[in-house]
């Protein structure tokens, strides 16, 4: 008889196989009825064996995504170059990494069925105050006074348990977290504080001869919804629409003659200034926008940084870039 072990799944870790046995338990019999016994017994392993890697039942849960906030709390403890909101997105983004799919994520989606509603919810808020406190401490150490950085560090903490919650929805072993993670951070970022003389929001003025026409493309077409609107002596008008995040891309001469040979076939060269627009499906929306007045200067491709780009040419002589995120090749 042969000795070689038999190809397959690699043995699951004490700490994995006790994670398991608790999830089982929990759904058979509800969170609270069961004991750290019967998942011991469950797993086959002693209750000293349990203590090494959890500290409680709930641990079971939380340890893993509790080990990252530790070194979200580390991260932000100390002051570095980086700007305090820039600093704070960096170790957002840095909770997914090699945050696989665990017993958190299962709990979430099952929370109803292994009957631990309750539980999860204090414990959310545990957490959620703990990313609160290391950012608004971050915060204030840049100089931000201390209702603002509360303010902002209570949308950070919503933000890291809302991202966890929504990829466990949306099926935490077929998504990615770091992108739910941008996404908060992009909601939170909204929220957060900036020191005296910080640019709070970037704003494109356009000179529109056929202000109407323009209006209406940009409102209703492209769909940036108008927050103001101002009339002055001498019919002056002007509409202020919101264009959701806003972000500053600065680009080398080589970088944009880059950007040219991929996002076109070399003819339509980039403006000294272009609006780069994100949207959810980049061919369907300049397919939109050619329908209603827009010059189509190169339809939707994939480039190498794995974005689906189209470029027009809209109302009031705007070059647009309409951008799609794919996200990582499965």
């Amino acid at each position: 008889m042969s000795t070689e072990p038999r190809a397959g799944r690699p043995k699951a870790s004490s700490r994995e196989t006790i994670a398991e046995a608790a999830c089982e338990l929990f759904l058979e019999q509800g969170y609270e009825q069961t004991s750290i016994a019967d998942i011991t017994s469950r797993a086959g392993v002693s209750r000293s064996s349990f203590f090494n890697y959890f500290s409680s039942k709930s641990d079971v849960l939380w340890a893993g995504l509790d080990e990252r906030l530790a070194a979200f709390e580390r991260h932000l403890s100390s002051d570095g170059e980086t700007a305090a909101v820039a600093d704070v997105r960096a170790a957002t983004l840095a909770v997914a990494e090699g945050f696989a799919p665990d017993s958190l994520a299962l709990g979430i989606v099952n929370a109803k069925a292994m009957g631990l509603e309750a539980e999860y919810e204090r414990d959310a808020a545990l957490r959620r105050a703990r990313v609160a406190r290391a950012v608004s401490t971050r915060f204030v150490r840049a100089g931000s006074d201390r209702v603002h950085a509360e303010v902002g560090g209570a949308a950070w903490g919503g933000a890291v348990l809302a991202a966890v919650e929504a990829w466990a929805h949306d099926g935490a072993g077929r998504t990615s977290l770091e992108r739910f993670l941008a996404r908060a951070a992009d909601a939170a970022e909204a929220v957060g504080p900036a020191r005296a003389g910080e640019v709070r929001q970037l704003r494109v003025v356009v000179e529109a001869p056929d202000f109407e026409g323009a209006l209406r493309f940009y409102r209703d077409v492209v769909g940036m919804p108008q927050v103001k609107a101002y009339e002055a002596e001498g019919g002056a008008r002007v509409a202020i629409l919101d264009a959701g995040r806003a972000t500053l891309e600065l680009s080398n001469p080589a970088q944009v003659a880059f950007i040219d040979r991929v996002e076109t076939d070399g003819d339509a060269p980039s403006d000294r200034i272009r609006l780069a627009l994100e949207v959810d499906d980049s061919a369907a929306a300049a397919e939109r926008l050619a329908h209603r007045g827009a010059e189509v200067q190169a339809s939707a491709r994939v480039t190498p940084w794995r974005s689906r780009n189209a470029r027009l040419r809209g109302p009031a002589g705007l070059q647009l870039t309409l951008f799609q995120e794919l996200g990582p090749e499965s």
